[in-house]
């Protein structure tokens, strides 16, 4: 998966260290190292126990389903294979299956503008699980045989079965050069894989962060209610440089932004956002966008749609959908930085 820093600043002290830290109110923090990045989770638990070996063997499993960083994991297992072995039994494959079902949901939402398939595009413009480097010699014309490979509805997915046997998925590729990378949704169906680990737990008050992306549920140790922070968009900007504060009330949040992971070439930069419609990454006015919504795979998919899609289009489409809400940071005429968001985010500013 790609890697890149967090686009959210939590306002919590995380230790440093794997060894959990309990404190009287049995609130436990855990942390370590997945995809490419950093988690962090704080939770209560009335016996204070250390499920950080627990997390760590779930976001493995996830990995060996769904990074295409690992050369034997099942999404790397589909992109390398041709059309016709790509015809597989899925029903040991859970995490792939249920992310690809939910990109296809959020593929048809947003009018193709969130695609996993976008890889080979990724990869050529340095972002990829192949060589990290800038362009600086573009080949539009490879960016147009690639841009060809396109396209989540060119793979078939076909589902049946029943609780009793067990579901079975099958999937082909149009095309055997076809790739899937699930990088923008990854790392938020991680959080939502571990909190409902917490919740079955039976821990009522918990936070999980991985890469910048989060879940809460109930109220931090000190009885109140999660609170984060929107970051500055700007490529020198410091981690603790915020736009807002904002309270996380029993809610997912995921950020999307050019500004931490980008290549400068011939005097210019681009950003790892690629635009399934053009093959290139995206340049706009729209330099963040900060998703809220029930679960944080959702949250990260839109996220990255709209950055792509362009402010205007991300407001109407933010308009349309439910149970998600959208905090954009754009610049204006003058270069300022200004802000919009809808409804949903109103009452949780807290600065």
């Amino acid at each position: 998966m790609r890697e890149f820093l967090p686009f959210v600043f939590l306002i919590l002290f995380f230790s440093c260290q794997n060894k959990p830290q309990v404190s009287t109110s049995k609130f436990v923090k855990i942390a370590g190292e997945t995809m490419g990045t950093t988690y962090h989770i704080t939770y209560d638990d009335e016996l204070g126990r250390n499920f950080k070996k627990e997390v760590d063997s779930i976001l493995v499993e996830i990995n060996q389903d769904v990074s295409t960083y690992i050369p034997d994991s099942y999404i790397s297992k589909i992109n390398k294979g041709s059309k016709e072995d790509t015809i597989q039994d899925l029903s040991n494959y859970q995490h792939f299956n249920e992310v690809f079902k939910v990109s296809d949901e959020i593929f048809k939402k947003t009018n193709g503008y969130f695609d996993p398939t976008v890889m080979p595009l990724v990869n050529y413009w340095g972002f990829g699980y192949t060589e990290k480097r800038a362009i600086t010699n573009i080949d539009s014309i490879k960016v147009d045989s690639l841009k060809q490979l396109v396209g989540l509805n060119k793979i078939e997915a076909r589902c049946d079965g029943s609780p009793i046997l067990g579901w079975f998925c099958f999937y082909q590729k149009e095309n055997s050069k076809i790739e899937i990378d699930f990088s923008a949704i990854a790392k938020g169906y991680a959080v939502d894989v571990v909190s409902n680990f917490f919740e079955e737990k039976k821990s009522k008050n918990y936070l999980v962060e991985i890469g910048g992306e989060l879940r809460t549920a109930g109220k931090n140790s000190r009885e109140k209610i999660w609170t984060t922070a929107i970051n500055t968009p700007k490529i020198n900007a410091q981690l603790n440089e915020y736009e807002a504060i904002i309270k996380v009330n029993n809610k997912a949040i995921a950020t999307s932004g050019n500004y931490r992971n980008f290549h400068e070439a011939n005097g210019e930069w681009y950003g790892h956002e690629i635009n399934p419609k053009t093959g290139f990454p995206e340049k706009s006015n729209l330099l963040s966008v900060t998703i809220m919504a029930d679960d944080c795979m959702s949250a990260d998919a839109y996220a990255t749609a709209m950055m792509v899609m362009g402010l205007e289009k991300s407001k109407a489409l933010a308009e349309k959908l439910n149970n998600i809400d959208a905090f954009f940071i754009f610049a204006n005429e003058e270069g300022e930085l200004e802000t919009f968001y809808t409804k949903g985010f109103e009452g949780t500013i807290v600065e």
